[in-house]
């Protein structure tokens, strides 16, 4: 697994998936045709990468771990002032496995 996307992905398997059953994780992000968003379908995908094992992982795996670090580190680039705690921001962000609060 890329060092990168280590760095980004700043959540546990199991804090990642606690996360997506929330409705917080639900209601964020951008969704095609009203059903699941990008960031939330990213999210359980991530599940998954985070429990392969590094030579079990495919060339569509590492493009989509490459996507995760480039949309974590735009993201972060758009922090917005004050306490993030409760924003739409850090719940779009945490759907691609990232706590800024962390």
């Amino acid at each position: 697994m890329s060092e990168d996307f280590r760095n980004a992905v700043n959540m546990t398997p199991a804090e990642l998936d606690k996360r997506l059953d929330t409705d917080e994780s639900r209601e964020v992000g951008q969704h095609a045709g009203g059903g699941e968003s990008v960031g939330h379908e990213s999210g359980r995908r991530i599940v998954t990468l985070l429990r392969k094992k590094k030579a079990d992982l495919t060339v569509d795996d590492e493009k989509h771990m490459r996507k995760v670090v480039g949309y974590v580190h735009r993201h972060l680039a758009q922090r917005p002032a004050g306490d993030v705690r409760n924003t739409r921001w850090r719940y779009s962000l945490m759907n691609w496995g990232h706590d800024p609060c962390k």
